[in-house]
């Protein structure tokens, strides 16, 4: 009998673990994959059209160029889950699963910051960092501020990314003099995990003569003083804000009654969730690693293989190791790369290598080595 495999969010996870199944299972297990999106966009990508590197056409990958046999993509928004059933209700159709994989990320919740809508920006979603492509064109300078609004966050590592490409992208254009930058983070270090990355970091930082406020996060931009109101009670005047706006779990996922303190909780090293034969990846979980795509990944590949033996009457004994590889642009084409691990119970570990020219290539051949796998074609993150 054919198996029912339902995976809900077509993000690093959900397109890595159905790449596995169908090369593994092909025709004889039936999966669907649901997303409302109708493109892929990597997280890397939409700094490269803030900045003005790609265009937004050249970085967006069309799901319905996913081929891949026994699997159906379905564009769809998800209005409804029941996990002890494992039926699933969407804007398409309902579904039925016998495993069920819930993949669906993070929603961010911008008007939770006040003021960030009226007089702020924010570079976490697509459409906002697309947007910001002709603001950033448009902007002559002035006082810089990159905030985080609240924990956890996707990609802790971009915000201070975010800070070294704003300093790239002004000098390139003769505004560094006249300006300033500020990067507000709540931890004490950039990469808590990797000292030595966040040294290179910090060391970055005080050459380009950014401003670095620790443990703290934005609470509101008062619209009135043009002020950025911090967690500390500190005030900061601004010309530009970028924002990473509060995270929260999708509605239908909270809905589901699924969550515990506003996540998923999985086993560590199965991700296997309360209920049988539903099992969770990605930024939805409180998994114990960060929010980023990479993880998801890694979360993917162990929840595909446990799903193949299953299918194939083998053992399952695939389990998560907690590694993530990330890289990390520090401007004038320098890259770094970031492995960090995070095991139950243990303190998480990081290195670093880099940065240098050379590891430009090894981010280029990381995004276009996952399109030709995921979608079947040749591409290049910049042109």
């Amino acid at each position: 009998m054919t198996t029912r495999v339902v995976v809900l969010g077509a993000g690093f996870g959900g397109l890595e673990l159905t790449t596995l199944v169908s090369e593994a299972c092909g025709d004889d297990v039936s999966v669907v994959l649901i997303d409302q999106s109708s493109h892929f966009v990597f997280g890397f990508s939409k700094l490269d059209v803030m900045f003005g590197k790609a265009s937004a056409d050249h970085v967006r990958h069309p799901y319905s160029a996913i081929v891949k046999d026994g699997v159906q993509f379905v564009s769809a928004t998800i209005t409804a889950i029941d996990p002890t059933s494992r039926h699933v209700e969407t804007t398409a159709g309902s579904f039925d699963a016998d495993i069920l994989v819930v993949a669906l990320g993070a929603e961010f919740d911008i008007s939770a910051t006040p003021g960030l809508s009226d007089i702020g920006h924010e570079f976490y979603t697509v459409d906002g960092a697309f947007a910001l492509q002709e603001v950033l064109a448009n902007f002559n300078g002035g006082r810089v501020v990159i905030g985080v609004t609240s924990t956890p966050f996707k990609c802790p590592p971009a915000p201070s990314e975010t800070a070294l490409l704003m300093d790239e992208f002004l000098k390139e254009r003769g505004l560094r003099e006249f300006s300033e930058i500020t990067l507000v983070m709540p931890f004490g270090l950039p990469i808590p995990p990797s000292p030595e990355a966040s040294q290179a970091i910090l060391e970055a930082f005080a050459e380009r003569g950014i401003n670095w406020l620790p443990e703290r996060v934005v609470k509101a931009l008062n619209v009135q003083t043009q002020m950025v109101e911090l967690s500390n009670d500190q005030e900061l005047p601004f010309d530009l804000f970028l924002g990473v706006p509060v995270h929260r779990v999708p509605s239908v996922v909270a809905e589901s009654g699924m969550t515990v303190d506003g996540w998923i909780p999985v086993d560590p090293l199965t991700l296997e969730t309360a209920y049988p034969d539903v099992y969770a990846v990605g930024d939805v979980t409180s998994v114990g690693t960060p929010k980023a795509g990479v993880f998801s990944e890694g979360q993917g590949v162990v929840v595909a293989e446990r799903i193949i033996a299953s299918v194939q009457g083998r053992a399952v004994t695939s389990e998560y190791g907690g590694r993530g590889i990330c890289y990390l642009e520090f401007g004038s084409h320098e890259v770094a790369k970031v492995d960090v691990v995070f095991r139950t119970g243990e303190r998480p570990v990081g290195d670093l290598v880099g940065p240098t020219p050379e590891l430009m290539n090894d981010k280029v051949q990381f995004g276009s080595e996952r399109i030709q796998r995921w979608f079947g074609r040749q591409w290049r993150p910049t042109v």
